[in-house]
Parts: C-alpha cells; structure tokens; sequence
C-alpha cells in the first residue's frame, strides 16, 4: 500500500504560497490539500475558489480539495475549473451525497468523502463503490494545529478491515494533528494518504519531515 503525503495549505506561508509549493515538489511531498471552509460548516473562514485558480496556473501539484462547506454540490463545478484534482466533501453537508458524487465524478476529477470525528465511519459504506478516497478526520475540522484525536484510529482501522474484507481499492486519507510521533497509529491502523501541515512546514527539514512520514 502507497503512502503518500498532503500538505495542508493551512500550515504554509501565506505570504509566499508560490515558493511554497515549489518547497513541497522539491521534498518529494505528493499533494497540495487545500482546505475550504466557509464559516457555516465549520467555525473558521479560509480560503476560495480565486487562491486555487492562481496556484493551479502556477504549479502542477496534486490538489487535493477539501470542501468544509454546509452545500458543496453547488460549488463543484466552479472547483473544477478552477484546477482541483480530487474534490473531498463531508457526508455531514447539507447536500445530497449521492448527488455530489455525481457531479464530481462526471467532471473528470476524483472524488473523496469525509467524516468527522464524531460521526460514525459506517456512514460511508455504502458510497464506497464510487469514491476513490474516504477523509477521516482526526481533529475537528476548521483549525490548523490542533492535537490528534486518539479514538480515531480504531475508525481507520474499522475502515481498512471493511475496505479489506470486501476487496474495495480505495485509499484512506486522515487529516489533523498528523506528525512523526501520530504517524506510525494511523499508519498501523490503515491509512495511507497522510495530511500534515504545522508538521512539516515548519520542520528544520521538511525533507526529513517526508521521510518521516513515509
């Protein structure tokens, strides 16, 4: 099983986003994750569809889109354009997610479904034969920097044994508090597409911060 790494937007410089993209290519990191959120979703306003379309032109990084927001279907094709590659939305919006799968994968770019921490991971199963990737939150959603949530890790692991059982190819991603003394819990427990921001940011070496990881 591949590892691969995201770094979340929410740790960078934002004063420098383009040197910070070519700081993620140049460590090997494998995606940009870039976190949305609205003020409704969740209690924090980030960051739109103008900063994706300006990093899309500037750099070929994978984005990896995370939408935090209460009606993501409406947004979905403004998303796309504006260069996302995979587009991660929450089973708790307010949108149909049947619907929002549709859209998403009729517009060419992958497609991911995310739970929060309180919210049973047993709510996904029955989207998993059309999404390429489940999110499962391991902080609550809205705040870069926060501690990872411990009891997570036996939702990865429930995850993975299902996923597992029932011979589906799909990748699990985990997002908050991920660094190199979480990693090795939700590495064991299944997961394989690892968000990291503060971590590797603001690393001495973010190559080394990588390598950890991985």
């Amino acid at each position: 099983m591949t590892t691969y790494i995201s770094a979340s937007i929410l740790g960078a410089d934002l004063l420098h986003l383009a040197e910070e993209c070519d700081r993620l290519k140049a460590n090997n990191v494998d995606m940009l994750h870039f976190d949305v959120m609205d003020g409704q979703f969740v209690n924090n306003i980030s960051f739109g569809l103008p900063v994706l379309e300006k990093l899309s032109r500037y750099t070929d990084i994978f984005k990896d889109v995370h939408l935090m927001i209460s009606d993501p279907l409406k947004y979905i094709p403004d998303f796309v354009r504006a260069g996302s590659d995979m587009i991660t939305f929450h089973v708790e919006s307010n949108s149909d997610a049947d619907q929002v799968i549709e859209a998403i994968k009729n517009s060419g770019v992958k497609c991911g479904i995310s739970v929060k921490p309180g919210t049973p991971v047993e709510t996904v199963y029955r989207y998993l034969d059309r999404v390429d990737m489940v999110l499962i939150m391991t902080v609550e959603p809205g705040f870069g920097g926060q501690g990872f949530i411990p009891e997570t890790a036996e939702k990865i692991r429930t995850l993975r044994k299902y996923i597992t059982d029932n011979n589906i190819s799909i990748d699990i991603e985990v997002d908050g508090g991920i660094n190199e003394k979480t990693v090795s819990v939700v590495r064991e427990a299944g997961a394989n597409v690892l968000v990291s921001g503060s971590y590797l940011f603001n690393a001495s070496s973010m190559a080394d911060a990588v390598v950890s990881l991985k």
